[in-house]
């Protein structure tokens, strides 16, 4: 039997070895070839080869439209070789006003719409460029940004386009890559257009001047921002944050009193037909008590018509409650991670974004100049050819005439180069009339003109920053306010003053004690208790919170399994007895046990903590459940716990970390994230034991913590102050050998 044929170049690795090399090398594919946007042209590789494939194809605004498989084909061919229907998608959503503020592609046919529906196939739709793509690739014929081999190295690709258009900020992006995403809202290009004049003139612009021009995002969908200014100012400082949007509605009368209510704009990319589904699933449920019916009058604009139960309910109160169990309230996440002018990924702010923008037009605008100047000194040089001709003719004609090497003979004779000598043999018998010449001397005159002007324009930085800001002022009038595309569809409204429960207008409001005792016993006793000395419990149980509360708030309570399960006090048993077990109202499994309960006010921030000694600050707001079941915040791996809250009081810049090893560790809040959902960082290290307690406090202030005689405090801090993950020092004497702060 023959030996079988050993393969060659075979190497021996470790396994772990080979998989991470493999994994990295995805991982990059992924970033930076496929999920995050370029930051000078707002384009993700695949959108980038559409344009430039519809270019090549000369589908230009004002010229017909092609089938989108036409395009198609030439991107999977020439560019991009990845699957049709990515592509095509891809395509699709360039061309959906509802999903592009901007589109880059006007659309023929059906491409879907702001119910979910799909676009027809591609071989049914057509599709060409519109005005603010065909900005996006003016000048990428003029060498103004490189061109790269594709991926058969059979044609060429712009690496990026030249971008005369702010198109991150404008059309926004979103994408997730291996490790990290990307989040962008889209926004005003008048705005835009602004805020990138003002930095040519001040590149060191404040966030909040920028957000004087750049209110807030400006979704396709309209709506009504309602983010408060600090916070929108704070988003775009870090390149991180979340804006909060609200359906706009009317108030419609009927007569006889009665009225309906008419939501004629939904949030950024909610699909209108589940939000409908939502809103009849909760009328069907109950749970809507304020609302009777719900109707999808919609058209090409949106309509849906919402009937209130009787003519007595509160339109604004009705809404609050749909705004609260409903997507006609949704955050969009802003997330800046975009890939830099050296193709590195990271996050942006609002300011360093605009400035790429801004630097890359500064690039294409040298780039362009020095190309028109080859173009014209090559012209120059073939006009001082042919003017030489013009003023020695019949010798020209003598040498052509009689002279077997002409070329060799003219450039002797007339000292000229090899292209101007062409230039005169090349010359039509029509050319030698006295206008022709007058009007080659006059364009030779315009282009030395031309040329001193673009030497100036590269000599001079301002010249060229001038002509930038010229540019800008051109985009701002091309699509700025002042045009039907250009106009601001989402309002910036006012953040609602205070936390709505529509519910508790049903509700008589009573003031009540929540008791919660060690074994898991609650109940509302009436009127705020203040001596709870005489409050009697079950044999061998004792009290763990007192509340003081009303019959309409809610109770809010944190459990060792992570999860905050929300409770209205109003169904807590009375305080007559020792009420009910709380797993009765929560789905708390066994062997969980709650850790802190307090009521929700809305606006505060809290840190939360495992005894793993990882943990983050996270909003009130955002921990509110609405089942049984509560909602997951803290990420706990098997066999850790959560273990400690403490709320973010004014004025605290450190939080103070105690293990149970008794080691104390104090450092900035700064240096803590703030998330709706995870596992945190590592506050504290530990060799042995594990967090005890968290709290916080204003450093100025000293250190505070709870005895049984009353709070005491400690200014002489200094000396456990130092950064997150350190393992801390043993506490100052006269601290508490519990290690708890309260």
């Amino acid at each position: 039997m023959s030996k079988p044929a050993i393969a060659e170049d075979i190497r021996e690795a470790r396994l772990a070895d080979a998989l991470s090399e493999r994994y990295l090398s995805y991982a990059l594919s992924t970033i930076m070839a496929r999920s995050l946007p370029d930051v000078r042209d707002g384009l993700k590789p695949v959108h980038r080869r559409l344009l430039y494939a519809m270019r090549q194809l000369k589908l230009d605004p004002e010229s017909g439209f092609k089938k989108c498989a036409r395009v198609v084909g030439d991107v999977i061919g020439k560019y991009h070789p990845h699957g049709d229907a990515s592509v095509y998608d891809a395509l699709v959503r360039l061309a959906q006003e509802f999903a592009q503020r901007y589109p880059l592609v006007d659309g023929q046919g059906n491409f879907g719409n702001i119910d979910g529906d799909n676009a027809a196939a591609m071989r049914y739709t057509e599709s060409r460029m519109t005005a603010v793509a065909k900005a996006l690739l003016d000048g990428i014929d003029q060498n103004a940004v490189d061109f790269r081999e594709t991926y058969d190295g059979e044609e060429e690709e712009p690496v990026v386009l030249p971008a005369r258009f702010p198109n991150l900020l404008a059309n926004g992006a979103a994408g997730i890559a291996v490790g990290m995403a990307t989040n962008i809202p889209p926004h005003n290009v008048g705005e835009l257009c602004d805020a990138l004049a003002h930095l040519i003139k001040f590149p060191k612009v404040t966030f909040d001047k920028l957000v004087d021009m750049i209110p807030g995002p400006d979704f396709p969908t309209g709506g009504v921002l309602i983010e408060p200014r600090e916070a929108i100012v704070e988003a775009y400082r870090t390149g991180r944050g979340s804006f909060r949007m609200r359906a706009r509605w009317t108030k419609e009368k009927l007569g006889q009193g009665k009225y309906q209510i008419v939501v004629t704009e939904v949030p950024y990319q909610v699909q209108k037909s589940r939000l409908i589904e939502k809103i009849a699933d909760l009328i069907n449920a109950r749970k809507l008590p304020m609302l009777t019916d719900i109707r999808d009058e919609s058209t090409e604009d949106v309509r849906i018509v919402l009937e209130p139960k009787n003519r007595t309910v509160d339109a604004e109160l009705l809404m609050e409650h749909l705004f609260k169990q409903t997507d006609l309230e949704s955050r969009f996440g802003l997330n800046m991670n975009v890939l830099d002018a050296d193709n590195t990924p990271g996050v942006m702010n609002l300011r360093e974004a605009l400035q790429a923008f801004l630097d890359h037009r500064h690039e294409v605008l040298i780039r362009q100049t020095q190309h028109r100047l080859e173009k014209i000194e090559h012209r120059l040089e073939v006009l001082g050819g042919l003017l030489a001709a013009y003023l020695n003719l019949d010798e020209v004609i003598r040498i052509i005439r009689e002279t077997d090497e002409a070329k060799a003979e003219l450039m002797k004779a007339f000292d000229l180069s090899e292209v101007q000598a062409e230039a005169i043999l090349n010359m039509r018998l029509r050319q030698l009339r006295k206008l022709e010449e007058i009007e080659i001397q006059r364009e030779n005159d315009a282009l030395n003109k031309e040329r001193k002007d673009l030497k100036a324009l590269l000599k001079d930085e301002k010249k060229r920053w001038k002509s930038i800001a010229a540019e800008i002022a051109e985009i701002k009038k091309a699509f700025g306010k002042k045009t039907e595309l250009g106009k601001r569809r989402t309002e910036i409204g006012e953040p609602p003053t205070a936390v709505v429960v529509p519910l508790e207008a049903m509700i008589e409001k009573e003031s009540v004690t929540v008791i919660y005792s060690e074994k898991g016993w609650v109940r509302a006793a009436k009127g705020h208790v203040e001596d709870t000395q005489g409050l009697k419990f079950k044999e061998g149980d004792r009290l763990k919170f007192a509340i003081h509360a009303e019959t309409t708030d809610k109770l809010l309570a944190f459990a060792t399994n992570g999860r905050f399960y929300t409770v209205g006090v109003d169904k807590l048993p009375g305080g007559r007895g020792h009420g009910e077990p709380i797993r009765l109202m929560i789905d708390l499994p066994n062997g969980d046990d709650i850790i802190d309960m307090f009521i929700f006010r809305g606006g505060r921030k809290m840190l939360i903590a495992s005894d793993a000694g990882r943990g983050f600050v996270v909003a009130e707001d955002d921990v509110t459940a609405q089942t049984k079941n509560g909602k997951q915040i803290l990420n706990l791996k098997p066999g850790q716990e959560a273990t400690a809250l403490a709320f973010v009081g004014d004025g605290h810049d450190h939080a103070a970390v105690i293990g149970t090893k008794r080691k104390l560790l104090i450092f900035s809040l700064d240096e803590l994230p703030e998330m709706s959902r995870g596992a945190g960082v590592i506050l504290q290290k530990y060799s042995q034991g594990g967090l005890a307690d968290v709290t916080t406090l204003n450093l100025k202030e000293g250190l505070s913590w709870q005895t049984g005689a009353g709070t005491r405090s400690e200014a002489a801090i200094a000396t456990w102050v130092g950064k997150r993950a350190q393992a801390g020092q043993l506490p100052f004497k006269g601290f508490p050998k519990a290690s708890r702060f309260k």
